[in-house]
């Protein structure tokens, strides 16, 4: 009797923890709620506001460039800055993708604070907050650590809980697929052979698990990588100077042709090792992998990113993927997308001493 009552009494607790919320999946929580959206409510309202505003224009530059409704990403190259500046490449890019398991290749902002460097950055979340529930963290993600060496990656949820170049991609992600699944991956400082080295074996241990589980590139599972361009001005970059052409008109436009001059050479048409150090040799100095040379914030997420992408379509014997220019913009060269009204707001200033620059490629 006292033992069935005891049974009884167990049974009863642990549904309550159950129903009471105790026991809950590990939900990665959103860092940023003033530069990204993080309810339907705001999602709805934004990507409304989006087309409204820049509709005419996105349908003429997407047409442009043969981009329509049904083109598939395999891999793409998005920005992650406020959504009130870099809004209308958010939906320009990520509409097109179609996977429902999407690698993101994130910035690791915090690599010094965490020291980390020359390693891949993974979390152990069950899930991600979305605005529309929660996204979960794709199975793949540990079939593949499973099959890297130990020596190339490390598990670090303090690092990722801080990290927003992931983060911002999850609303728009989620808007236009509700059963999508993620698999966040940090880029913290890395060197160019290094990078040739560790995106080798995470190409082959995704080929491997692809091929397992019949999975399409594009049609199951996407690359994408997270980047905001330059950083540039003379204020509000932590007491650094990023303005090497000056900060006025004459100094904004130089450094706009020197992005183009980047993007065009390095980012469209095919993806090779060559192009990938080309960029890596205008991002990064020489003698010491971890400074700026030209400051995009995905100077290591770009060439790891289309590393992984070059190799898998090596070892799948794939169509040789082009890169698709959709649209550069920079934090002032547009009306900024109003959303103080949605509880959304600003994160950084805009103006000739202090812009951002942002860059949409898709890659098929």
């Amino acid at each position: 009797m006292i033992f069935k009552l005891f049974l009884s009494i167990t049974g009863l607790l642990i549904a309550l923890i159950f129903t009471s919320g105790i026991v809950t999946e590990n939900t990665r929580q959103p860092v940023d709620s003033v530069g990204f959206a993080n309810s339907p409510e705001q999602m709805d309202k934004l990507v409304s506001r989006i087309k409204e505003q820049f509709g005419f224009e996105m349908e003429l530059y997407l047409k442009e460039n043969r981009i329509s409704k049904e083109t598939i990403w395999k891999t793409a190259i998005c920005p992650h800055d406020d959504y009130t500046y870099a809004g209308p490449l958010y939906v320009s890019v990520l509409q097109n993708i179609k996977a429902k398991t999407v690698i993101i290749f994130g910035v690791c902002h915090k690599a010094q604070r965490f020291n980390l460097e020359n390693v891949l950055v993974f979390d152990s979340f069950d899930s991600w907050k979305g605005p529309y529930g929660n996204i979960p963290v794709s199975e793949i993600r540990d079939e593949l650590k499973s099959k890297l060496s130990e020596d190339i990656f490390i598990v670090h949820d303090s690092c990722q809980m801080v990290e927003h170049s992931v983060e911002a991609m999850i609303p728009f992600l989620q808007y236009y697929n509700r059963d999508v699944n993620i698999i966040s991956v940090l880029v913290p400082y890395m060197t160019y052979d290094r990078m040739d080295h560790i995106s080798k074996s995470f190409a082959s241990a995704l080929k491997e698990i692809m091929e397992a589980r019949k999975l399409k590139w594009g049609e199951d599972v996407a690359i994408l990588i997270s980047n905001d361009a330059v950083h540039y001005g003379d204020e509000d970059w932590g007491g650094k100077n990023y303005a090497k052409f000056g900060t006025d008109n004459e100094g904004y436009n130089k450094a706009i042709n020197y992005e183009m001059k980047i993007v065009n050479s390095c980012l469209t048409d095919s993806i090779t090792p060559e192009k990938i150090k080309l960029f890596n040799s205008y991002t990064v100095q020489s003698n010491d992998y971890k400074a700026y040379k030209w400051s995009w914030c995905g100077r290591y997420s770009i060439p790891f990113g289309l590393f992984v992408s070059y190799h898998l379509q090596e070892l799948t014997s794939s169509p040789a993927l082009k890169g698709t220019f959709i649209k550069y913009y920079s934090s002032i060269d547009h009306d900024r997308i109003p959303v103080e009204d949605m509880g959304m707001g600003k994160t950084a200033p805009a103006n000739l001493n202090h812009w951002v620059g942002y860059v949409g490629v898709g890659y098929r």
